[in-house]
C-alpha cells in the first residue's frame, strides 16, 4: 500500500525571536491555534517581504503549489486567533535552518 509522496523539508532562514503572542483584554484563558514554523516563513516571505509565490517557493525549497497551501493554511490559522482572540504559538513543522 502506497502512502503517496514523502513530505519534503522546508527551508527556513528566519528563526522567530517570539514564540508566542497573546491577545489583550479577553477574560480567562484564551484557546491557542499552532502555527508551524514553515507557516510562519510563508507569511513573512509573501506578506511581510512581499515576494511572489514562485520567488517565496524557490527561497524555501518546495514547488508553488506546496508553497501556496502552506500560506493559504498559515493565514487561516492568523485569521481564526484574530477574529476569535486566540494565543498564536509558533512551533514545530517540518524544516530545516539555514542561514
Amino acid at each position: 500500500m502506497s502512502k503517496g509522496r514523502p513530505v519534503k523539508q522546508r527551508v527556513i532562514k528566519d528563526e522567530p525571536k517570539i514564540r508566542q503572542f497573546s491577545p489583550r483584554g479577553k477574560v480567562g484563558r484564551p484557546d491557542h491555534i499552532e502555527l508551524k514554523l514553515e507557516e510562519r516563513e510563508a507569511i513573512r516571505l509573501a506578506d511581510q517581504l512581499d515576494l511572489s509565490q514562485a520567488e517565496a517557493a524557490l527561497f524555501m525549497g518546495v514547488s508553488q503549489q506546496t508553497f501556496s497551501r502552506v500560506l493559504k493554511k498559515a493565514r487561516k490559522c492568523l485569521a481564526e486567533a484574530l477574529v476569535k482572540g486566540k494565543i498564536i504559538r509558533i512551533k514545530g513543522g517540518y524544516f530545516k535552518l539555514e542561514p
